[in-house]
């Protein structure tokens, strides 16, 4: 256990623990906040996710409770942004949860996130597992629109992406590109996460920039989601479910994931309902901030 000085980081205690998991390589730190203690300004959240002067992570999350379903997710961006939804943490702290003692029915949980309500269903293992599979239910996506000069699509899957289909991936500038895309104008003054995409062997590559970050990650459950939901707007062949749903294999860094979904009909404009996201959930370490 890391014993790391930190003052003024929360109200009423003095010190708080964290945890970190990753969901394909996409870390996170997380606290258990359900008694409404802990309470972070911009600055700390930066200054705890710092790759050098803190601990590390792509962003951070709390376990906050909820009236309504079985807990709320709070989730920070490295930069102390907040408001948006993260496919990986929301995994993450679905698994979280149950390491914490929070009860999933029938194996399942109902939580509350910044773009609403989420399911979370659990393929194996159990609280104590070190890496979990989880399926998580994301929202429904309506709309797309296309940009020929960047062979690229725009959507929204609870973060706001673009998708830019790509050749030799391995090799290209993600870092200059996704800098040049989160910054473009046209998508001011919000900014928009970047992922650059490869079709190989019917699955998909993918590499991201995400804002927040403002570097490259190892995954974006978010992105993952929208370049599937690209990939099958561009009409490149999916695996075809019951029901007209699809499924998409989609290659992060160090993890495959899968995306599944029911898309509108041909000639109707582009919408997305029952939509997946299947992935692991991994506990690292914990960590605890003294005050």
């Amino acid at each position: 256990m890391l014993l790391w000085n930190w003052s003024n980081c929360c109200v009423d205690s003095r010190n708080m623990k964290l945890y970190k998991y990753h969901g394909a390589g996409n870390d996170f730190l997380l606290a258990d906040n359900r008694d409404g203690r802990i309470r972070l300004n911009p600055e700390q959240i930066r200054r705890v996710c710092d790759r050098h002067l803190g601990i590390g992570s792509d962003g951070l999350m709390l376990l906050d409770s909820s009236n309504a379903l079985d807990f709320r997710m709070q989730f920070f961006n490295p930069d102390g942004s907040s408001g948006m939804m993260c496919g990986n943490g929301g995994r993450c702290i679905a698994a979280f949860a149950a390491r914490m003692g929070v009860e999933p029915r029938e194996g399942r949980f109902e939580f509350e996130a910044p773009d609403g309500p989420h399911t979370a269903v659990f393929l194996g293992g159990d609280a104590g597992s070190r890496v979990r599979t989880v399926r998580l239910k994301m929202r429904d996506v309506s709309g797309i629109t296309r940009y020929d000069d960047e062979s690229a699509y725009f959507l929204d899957t609870g973060t706001r992406h673009l998708v830019k289909f790509v050749t030799g991936l391995s090799d290209y500038p993600v870092l200059s590109e996704g800098r040049r895309l989160r910054w473009d104008p046209r998508f001011a003054p919000v900014g928009i996460n970047v992922n650059f995409v490869e079709t190989r062997d019917r699955i998909l590559r993918i590499r991201t920039f995400e804002k927040g970050v403002e570097d490259e990650t190892l995954a974006c459950g978010t992105g993952i989601v929208a370049a599937a939901m690209a990939a099958c707007y561009r009409d490149i062949p999916g695996t075809s479910g019951s029901g007209g749903s699809i499924s998409y294999t989609v290659q992060a860094a160090v993890s495959d994931l899968q995306v599944d979904f029911t898309p509108s009909a041909e000639g109707e404009p582009f919408r997305a309902t029952e939509v997946w996201l299947t992935g692991p959930a991994t506990f690292v370490a914990g960590v605890e901030i003294m005050l």
